[in-house]
C-alpha cells in the first residue's frame, strides 16, 4: 500500500498557524463542531485592540480584497452609479440585478461580455441559481459572482488605454496598479501571491493589514463630507448605501450593513469576514476550516467586544440546532477572548 503524501507546510514558519476555538454547535448540552481560527480588531490606525489565534499569520482574503481592488479603480478614474460601483467589490448573488448590472458597467464603457475574463459559473445565491435553472440557464461569465468587480476591470483598461485582453496577468498595469493600492491600505508587503477562483491575482496579507486597509475605508465614508469624496470613501458608500449589490437578499454580509448602518463588510470564500466601523476601527476573521457558518457569529463576538451594540445583530448571531424540526442546541461564538480559552 502506497504511502500517503507528505503535508506540504507554510514556507513562511514551517508550521501550521497557531488557531483557537472560536465557534461552537452545542446539541443538548454536547458541544457536537467547534470552528478553530483567529480574529482580530484594530483601532483606527491599525494598532491591536483585541486578537485571538494567530493574527499575524498570512492567509489568503479572497473575496474580501474586492473592496481594495475597487479603491484601486476609482483611483484610476473609475466612474460609476453607486449601485453599480457597489458591484464591483461584490461576491453577488447573480439575481437580474446583479447580471444586468455587470452588463450595464460594460455597456457604459463600450465593451461586450466577451471582454470578460473571469471564469465560468452558475449564480452563487441559491435561489438565484434555481431560478436561472428553471430557465433553461447555463453557466456564464456574467453570472459567476466576481461578474462586477470583473466588468470594472475591463472598463478601467478602456478609461486608461490599457490593453483589455490579459486584463489578468500580474504584469499588466491594472494588476500593478492593485498590488500597490493593497500594499498602500494594509501596509503590508504580500507575504506571497496566488491565484483567486475567478482568476485574479491573489495576495497573501494578515488579519491586523486586512482590518487596517477596512478600517481605513469604513472611516473615510464616515468623514466624507460635500465635496468630491476619496476612492476609499467612494467605495465605502456605495457598499453602505446599497449592501444588497455586495452580496444579495438572504446574504449575510448585506444584512449585516443593513442592521448596523455605517459599517462597511466584505466576506471571502474560506470562511473569512471583515468588517469596518465608521470610527476607524475594524475586525477581520479567518475561519481554519474554511466553513462558511462561524465567520458572522465570531464576528458579531468580536464587535461585542468593542462595546459595538450588537443587538441588532441577533438575526446573525446565532443558529439554532435542530432535532426533528424542534430547537435543541444552537451554534454561536465561544468567549474567544478569556485567556483560558485562547491559550
Amino acid at each position: 500500500m502506497p504511502s500517503p503524501a507528505p503535508v506540504i507546510l507554510p514556507a513562511h514558519t514551517g508550521q501550521l498557524p497557531a488557531h483557537a476555538p472560536l465557534a461552537v454547535a452545542v446539541r443538548d448540552g454536547l458541544a457536537e463542531s467547534v470552528h478553530y481560527g483567529s480574529v482580530i480588531a484594530t483601532d483606527h490606525d491599525g494598532g491591536t485592540l483585541l486578537s485571538a489565534g494567530d493574527p499575524l499569520a498570512p492567509f489568503y482574503p479572497r473575496s474580501s480584497l474586492k473592496p481594495l481592488q475597487a479603491v484601486a479603480m476609482v483611483r484610476a478614474g473609475l466612474e460609476l452609479p453607486a449601485d453599480l460601483l457597489a458591484l464591483t467589490a461584490a461576491s453577488h448573488s447573480g439575481s437580474a440585478a446583479h447580471v444586468n448590472g455587470s452588463r450595464r458597467i460594460l455597456e457604459l464603457h463600450g465593451l461586450t461580455p466577451d471582454a470578460l475574463e473571469n471564469s465560468l459559473d452558475l449564480p452563487y445565491g441559491v435561489a438565484e441559481r434555481e431560478e436561472w435553472l428553471r430557465n433553461g440557464g447555463i453557466a456564464t461569465r456574467l453570472t459567476q459572482n466576481c461578474s462586477g468587480k470583473h466588468a470594472s476591470m475591463a472598463a478601467i483598461c478602456v478609461i486608461n488605454g490599457w490593453p483589455v485582453k490579459g486584463y489578468l496577468d500580474p504584469g499588466h498595469p491594472l494588476q500593478q496598479l492593485v498590488a500597490a493600492t493593497v500594499a498602500d491600505l494594509t501596509g503590508e508587503q504580500p507575504f506571497g501571491v496566488s491565484t483567486d477562483g475567478c482568476g485574479t491575482p491573489l495576495f497573501a496579507l494578515t488579519l491586523r493589514g486586512m482590518a487596517t486597509a477596512f478600517g481605513k475605508i469604513a472611516k473615510a465614508a464616515a468623514d466624507a463630507g460635500t465635496e468630491a469624496p476619496t476612492a476609499e470613501a467612494a467605495v465605502g458608500l456605495a457598499m453602505r448605501h446599497h449592501p444588497e449589490m455586495v452580496a444579495g437578499e438572504r446574504r449575510d454580509v448585506t444584512e449585516l450593513m443593513r442592521l448596523a448602518p455605517g459599517m462597511v463588510a466584505k466576506d471571502g470564500f474560506e470562511g473569512v469576514q471583515l468588517a469596518g466601523l465608521p470610527d476607524g476601527r475594524a475586525v477581520a476573521v479567518k475561519i481554519s476550516d474554511g466553513g462558511d457558518r462561524a465567520r458572522m457569529p465570531v464576528t458579531v463576538r468580536a464587535l461585542e467586544a468593542l462595546d459595538v451594540d450588537t443587538s441588532v445583530l441577533a438575526p446573525i448571531a446565532t443558529t439554532p440546532v435542530l432535532g426533528g424540526g424542534r430547537n435543541v442546541g444552537a451554534f454561536q461564538a465561544l468567549d474567544f477572548l478569556n485567556p483560558s480559552v485562547t491559550k
